[in-house]
């Protein structure tokens, strides 16, 4: 009896023993998980590294002159590590020493929270051993070169524990101003313009860096381990941002009149096939109106626009003249069964001049049909020739490919095709495309193939010039092409446009088009006109091709084209009409003296690339982030120029694109003027700053 409770009570010791063992594991289980995790966690982070990718400084679209249509900015994310050597030394004393002062200069800068509440929170982050605390996102370089100054980050990065990553903000600094044609680039979101169709060249090539984690998965830079990207190539684009600005203002002013839809224009130049301007605007629901599609790149039926090509078909391949007459059956034609109509009625015939400037459907239509209804395919191989079956290959990718039905498929192809085509149905073409064949005409007979870059360049370097390229040397014989201006030239005085250009100062050649629209959204039944002209200017000696088309509203009254589309060229063209009619000066007057022309302000690096690029002897290295270089027979003196927190820059003699960044980085607005470098600013340098105001450049 004795040896069992002996056997007993030992087996209750042990039992006591392995239950007290595992409260003791539980308990420290429970000390591991809730006091001591968070360090142990980030002790298990901190083994772990990888390699991330460094996104290159995004290249900069320019308009030909050289003003900045998208650029980037440097922006600055700030952290601290606490638990860097060089700040934690000597219990801190370091940190301890310079948190005060810190913190007040912080709460100055950011604007964000007292300082004392920084003191509170930089303690304690410095006591949990904070590897990674955030102390500021999305911090201009103005404000950064200002933060570099303070106390404690002055000491470098181990004395500091601060840590920098760089981000870059794209801007466009004309606002929405050709928006469509040059994009607007944003993270994860779909790119259009020339930001999608150079993505890869804009881009660059990205960095590597070696980060490791901390606590709560934080991803650390480590010190010494990054390779630096390589920035994006710049774009210099053939626009012209004063001609983009005067077309999308006349487009936007006849929409708001009219209430329409959707528009576009397009301003080419005649010689080279630039294109100087490109204008899209569509209507929301609330009314408003704005950049939403390229339309300039979508297919629809062009109308009465597409006649210059059946008249360009008569005279080139079927030996006729334009005062050649044509019989239209007082305005009505039965063809098998369909009647096609004039809208103004008729005579009994006309000449074909007449029939193209009072746009004759009849007329157009049986130039199409009665020579080449037994051979479609002769006909179909001129709008070949005129690039009207495909893309017209500009740099973008929203171009819509154009539909027009090739006589050898037969379910594509009926008797009435040919009727269609002569007045602008049954085949869906661009605007950018019936502009490239008036811009022929008025090339004489030279197709340009449309196109947006002048240069890619790398630092400066060009790396890609884009030049013209003549898709076609001769769409017509001159006497054609002669006879085909002239026609086009009655449409504005005595045709469809007469009273849009009866007070204009020089002559313009062109065509009306009008077209019910069947677009899928609506149907001919609905009453929605499209509108359109397209031409060029001046006619005796022409410099710009323009087409302009508007989508009316349904039931709009006044939809004609000779009321809504002419007016928008004749108010583009009268604009451009002062650039190209320059005055001319006597030999005897001599030029003044440009008094800015002996002086450079800008950004360092703006500076440098100048002395690079003019090869200055005796320039030296510049100092300070921003120079003034003024030069005179015998040397040249630099000096830096002071940019201080809380006054209005001095932006005098800069580029648009140091001011810019300098005057929106101090919290302007800016309305520019003119083209070149800074002549005058509204409000003085050094004047203290005002947040929100707008502030006037006049260039030079």
């Amino acid at each position: 009896m004795e040896i069992k409770k002996d056997i007993l009570w030992r087996v209750y010791l042990v039992y006591l023993g392995l239950i007290f063992f595992g409260l003791m594991i539980i308990g420290k289980a429970l000390y591991t998980q809730r006091v001591e995790g968070k360090y142990w966690r980030s002790m298990g982070d901190s083994l772990h590294t990888k390699i991330i990718d460094l996104d290159a400084e995004r290249g900069t679209i320019f308009s030909e002159d050289g003003s900045m249509l998208s650029t980037s900015i440097p922006q600055f994310d700030i952290y601290m590590d606490f638990g860097a050597d060089g700040l934690r030394a000597k219990n801190g004393e370091r940190f301890f020493k310079n948190i005060d002062s810190f913190a007040i200069c912080l709460s100055q800068l950011f604007k964000d929270k007292k300082s004392q509440d920084y003191v509170r929170d930089l303690k304690m982050a410095y006591a949990n051993k904070e590897r990674y605390y955030l102390l500021h996102k999305k911090v201009s370089f103005e404000d950064y070169k200002l933060f570099r100054d303070f106390p404690l980050a002055k000491l470098g990065r181990n004395k500091s524990g601060i840590i920098t990553e760089t981000k870059t903000k794209r801007l466009n600094p004309y606002g929405e101003l050709g928006f469509r044609t040059i994009g607007l680039y944003r993270e994860n979101a779909r790119l259009v313009g020339l930001e999608r169709s150079y993505d890869s060249l804009l881009r660059g090539t990205s960095g590597k860096r070696l980060v490791r984690f901390v606590a709560g998965g934080v991803l650390m830079p480590v010190e010494g381990y990054e390779v630096e990207p390589e920035n994006g190539y710049d774009i210099y684009t053939t626009l012209d941002i004063n001609i983009q600005d005067i077309a999308e203002r006349a487009l936007m002013r006849k929409m708001i009149e009219k209430e329409a839809l959707e528009g576009t224009c397009v301003v080419m130049e005649v010689a080279t096939g630039k294109i100087k301007a490109m204008a899209n605007l569509g209507r929301d629901s609330s009314g408003n109106y704005f950049e939403t599609n390229n339309y300039a790149l979508r297919t629809s039926e062009p109308g009465s626009t597409i006649k210059l090509i059946p008249l360009l078909t008569a005279l080139d391949e079927q030996n006729k003249t334009i005062q050649d007459n044509i019989d239209i059956h007082g305005g009505k034609w039965n063809i098998k069964g369909r009647v096609v109509s004039d809208d103004h009625g008729g005579a009994a015939s006309i000449t074909l001049k007449q029939a193209f400037a009072l746009s004759s459907n009849v007329a157009m239509s049986k130039l199409a049909y009665e020579y080449y209804n037994t051979q479609p395919e002769k006909y179909y191989a001129k709008l070949k020739s005129l690039n009207l079956t495909s893309k017209t290959g500009i740099e973008l990718k929203e171009e819509f490919t154009p539909v027009v039905p090739n006589p050898k498929n037969k379910k594509n192809w009926n008797d009435q095709t040919l009727v269609s085509w002569g007045f602008g149905y049954a085949l869906l073409v661009s605007p950018l495309q019936l502009l490239m064949v008036y811009n022929a005409v008025a090339n004489n007979g030279k197709l340009m193939k449309p196109y947006l870059v002048n240069e890619i360049r790398s630092y400066g370097t060009v790396i890609q010039k884009n030049n013209p390229v003549v898709l076609n040397s001769a769409v017509a014989s001159q006497n054609t092409i002669s006879q085909l201006r002239e026609c086009m030239e009655a449409v504005c005085t005595e045709g469809t446009a007469r009273a849009a250009f009866q007070n204009a100062l020089y002559k313009v050649a062109g065509k009306t088009g009008t077209a019910k629209v069947n677009d899928g959204i609506f149907k001919y039944k609905d009453g929605v006109y499209q509108s359109s002209f397209a031409g060029y200017f001046p006619a005796n000696n022409p410099k710009y091709s323009i087409i302009v088309t508007i989508k009316n509203k349904p039931g709009a009254v006044g939809y004609y084209a000779s009321t809504v589309a002419a007016p928008v060229f004749k108010e583009i063209a009268d604009h451009l009409f002062k650039y190209i009619e320059k005055p001319v000066l006597s030999q005897q007057l001599t030029a003044k003296k440009d008094s800015f022309g002996y002086q450079f302000s800008g950004s360092r690096e703006s500076v440098r690339l100048l002395a690079n690029q003019f090869g200055w002897q005796g320039f030296g290295k510049p100092t300070g982030n921003w120079q003034q270089v003024v030069l005179s027979k015998q040397n040249i003196n630099q000096k830096e120029i002071s940019v201080m927190s809380g006054t209005v820059p001095n932006v005098l003699g800069m580029g648009l694109k140091d001011a810019l960044f300098l005057l929106e980085s101090a919290g302007y607005r800016v309305n520019i003027n003119g083209k070149g470098r800074v002549v005058r600013q509204s409000i003085d340098g050094g004047t203290a700053v005002a947040k929100n105001k707008i502030i006037e450049l006049n260039l030079n």
